[in-house]
């Protein structure tokens, strides 16, 4: 696959424009997506953690995140085989890349790294969705490093990201269908209680039957210690009406 020529020529005004910043700067463009990786793998364990207070659904989307994450890594890397895109630090004459350009036969598009920071992004907000302002904007910071330090083209990323933000979500919530059963399962053994933390209490859960409205001169009986049944409710409405 041959480049855009638009994507072609904004990567070279990207790249040349990362060229002329300070060497810092560099370091922190090449380290900050690992390091974002990284804070993302801390964030889904943060999720578990959180998630063993809550129930079943929640374990279920929280043990999902990751799983979802590397289901969009996957569509990315199989797209790349059959696609087949140069990478611009080798296509784009003249290419002023920071980073060393990856070994011949690592293509470009889409961009996995793109995709892993979405997928790991949007993974974690259909999970937990407070985090979405700070992951959000993280994973496309670290998408746009991509062509900042010159090793992927613009399209490569935005395609890349697309695919983050589509897929993962989509397997999170079918997998949480199949992992909801299986976490409240295993919530009723030891191990599954260790793991994956208590069942929750839910105070009041349960049928909601008719309202009682109690009967002047009935004895009255909480809730918690005798069932109130239908002919102690008629017997007390028909021995009122027979009163003189």
């Amino acid at each position: 696959m041959r480049a855009p020529g638009f994507s072609a020529d904004l990567y070279r005004e990207i790249t040349e424009f990362a060229h002329g910043t300070p060497s810092w700067v560099h370091t922190v463009a090449e380290v900050g997506t690992d390091a974002g990786l990284l804070l993302f793998g801390v964030l889904f364990v943060a999720g578990w953690w959180r998630a063993r207070g809550a129930d079943a659904r929640a374990m279920g989307l929280a043990l999902a995140a990751p799983f979802a994450m590397v289901a969009a890594y996957l569509v990315s890397e199989v797209s790349k085989t059959f696609i087949e895109e140069e990478r611009p630090c080798r296509a784009v004459a003249g290419a002023m890349n920071i980073a060393a350009c990856p070994a011949q036969g690592d293509w470009s598009f889409p961009s996995n790294h793109a995709t892993i920071a979405a997928g790991s992004a949007a993974g974690i907000v259909v999970a937990w969705r407070a985090l979405a302002p700070l992951v959000l904007p993280l994973a496309l910071l670290m998408a746009a490093s991509r062509v900042f330090v010159g090793v992927h083209y613009p399209h490569d990323v935005a395609a890349g990201f697309v695919v983050g933000v589509v897929v993962a979500p989509v397997v999170a919530l079918l997998l949480m269908r199949v992992a909801a059963p299986v976490v409240d399962w295993l919530r009723g053994v030891p191990v599954g209680v260790l793991l994956l933390g208590a069942r929750p209490v839910v105070r009041g859960s349960g049928a909601v039957g008719p309202r009682v409205v109690p009967v002047a001169g009935a004895p009255v009986v909480p809730a918690d210690e005798a069932a109130v049944t239908m002919p102690d409710v008629m017997g007390g409405v028909v021995g009122r009406h027979r009163r003189p």
